[in-house]
Protein backbone atom coordinates (compact mmCIF):
# COMPACT_ATOMS: atom_id res chain seq x y z
CA UNK A 1 0.00 0.00 0.00
CA UNK A 2 1.35 3.77 -0.30
CA UNK A 3 -0.06 6.97 0.46
CA UNK A 4 -0.57 10.04 -1.82
CA UNK A 5 0.83 13.25 -0.98
CA UNK A 6 -1.10 16.12 -2.71
CA UNK A 7 -0.58 19.81 -2.82
CA UNK A 8 2.98 19.64 -2.22
CA UNK A 9 5.32 22.69 -2.87
CA UNK A 10 7.00 22.80 -6.13
CA UNK A 11 10.63 22.71 -3.91
CA UNK A 12 10.06 19.43 -2.19
CA UNK A 13 12.93 17.22 -2.45
CA UNK A 14 12.03 13.39 -1.38
CA UNK A 15 14.97 13.99 1.52
CA UNK A 16 11.79 16.68 2.84
CA UNK A 17 9.24 14.13 2.60
CA UNK A 18 11.37 11.43 3.93
CA UNK A 19 12.12 13.35 6.86
CA UNK A 20 8.49 14.35 7.56
CA UNK A 21 6.81 11.06 6.77
CA UNK A 22 9.92 9.56 9.15
CA UNK A 23 8.25 11.17 12.48
CA UNK A 24 5.43 8.56 11.84
CA UNK A 25 7.06 5.11 10.99
CA UNK A 26 10.25 3.46 9.00
CA UNK A 27 9.79 5.10 5.11
CA UNK A 28 10.20 2.42 2.54
CA UNK A 29 10.15 4.57 -0.45
CA UNK A 30 9.78 8.00 -2.01
CA UNK A 31 8.28 8.79 -5.47
CA UNK A 32 8.34 12.29 -6.66
CA UNK A 33 7.02 12.23 -10.50
CA UNK A 34 8.62 15.44 -12.35
CA UNK A 35 7.60 17.15 -15.39
CA UNK A 36 8.90 15.76 -18.47
CA UNK A 37 9.73 19.17 -19.93
CA UNK A 38 10.65 21.17 -17.17
CA UNK A 39 12.09 18.26 -14.82
CA UNK A 40 10.95 20.32 -11.96
CA UNK A 41 7.89 18.28 -9.37
CA UNK A 42 4.77 17.88 -10.12
CA UNK A 43 3.25 18.82 -7.01
CA UNK A 44 2.53 15.43 -5.50
CA UNK A 45 4.39 12.22 -4.25
CA UNK A 46 3.73 8.49 -3.02
CA UNK A 47 5.02 7.49 0.38
CA UNK A 48 4.99 3.92 1.16
CA UNK A 49 6.17 3.01 4.71
CA UNK A 50 6.77 -0.42 6.65
CA UNK A 51 3.16 -0.94 7.91
CA UNK A 52 -0.54 -0.36 7.55
CA UNK A 53 -0.41 1.10 11.11
CA UNK A 54 2.25 3.46 10.60
CA UNK A 55 0.56 4.57 7.22
CA UNK A 56 -2.64 5.22 8.75
CA UNK A 57 -0.41 7.42 11.18
CA UNK A 58 0.83 9.66 9.28
CA UNK A 59 -2.47 10.11 6.89
CA UNK A 60 -4.45 11.25 10.38
CA UNK A 61 -1.69 13.41 11.44
CA UNK A 62 -0.96 15.07 8.14
CA UNK A 63 -3.70 15.59 6.17
CA UNK A 64 -4.77 19.24 5.95
CA UNK A 65 -1.68 20.23 7.61
CA UNK A 66 -0.13 23.37 6.21
CA UNK A 67 3.67 22.56 5.19
CA UNK A 68 6.25 24.68 3.08
CA UNK A 69 3.38 27.28 2.29
CA UNK A 70 0.81 24.96 1.46
CA UNK A 71 -2.26 22.47 3.11
CA UNK A 72 -1.02 19.16 2.28
CA UNK A 73 -3.59 16.55 1.09
CA UNK A 74 -2.78 12.71 2.24
CA UNK A 75 -5.09 9.83 1.98
CA UNK A 76 -4.32 5.69 0.83
CA UNK A 77 -3.46 5.98 -2.59
CA UNK A 78 -6.15 4.45 -5.13
CA UNK A 79 -4.82 1.66 -7.52
CA UNK A 80 -3.46 3.19 -10.69
CA UNK A 81 -6.43 2.69 -13.94
CA UNK A 82 -5.42 1.14 -16.53
CA UNK A 83 -5.33 3.92 -19.56
CA UNK A 84 -4.71 3.07 -23.47
CA UNK A 85 -2.14 4.93 -24.59
CA UNK A 86 -4.72 6.53 -27.25
CA UNK A 87 -7.31 9.07 -27.01
CA UNK A 88 -10.82 7.45 -26.18
CA UNK A 89 -14.20 8.54 -27.02
CA UNK A 90 -15.28 10.67 -29.58
CA UNK A 91 -16.64 10.32 -32.35
CA UNK A 92 -14.07 10.07 -34.65
CA UNK A 93 -15.04 11.26 -38.65
CA UNK A 94 -18.39 10.53 -38.27
CA UNK A 95 -21.10 13.32 -38.88
CA UNK A 96 -24.78 13.94 -37.43
CA UNK A 97 -27.15 13.03 -39.76
CA UNK A 98 -28.80 16.36 -40.27
CA UNK A 99 -24.94 17.58 -41.60
CA UNK A 100 -25.39 18.80 -45.14
CA UNK A 101 -21.36 20.06 -46.60
CA UNK A 102 -24.10 21.59 -49.38
CA UNK A 103 -24.59 24.59 -47.51
CA UNK A 104 -22.24 26.76 -47.79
Amino acid sequence: MSIYVGNLSYEVTQEDLTAVFAEYGSVQRVHLPTDRETGRPRGFAFVEMKSETEETAAIEALDGAEWMGRDMKVNKAKPRENRSSFGGGGGGGRRNSNFSSNRY
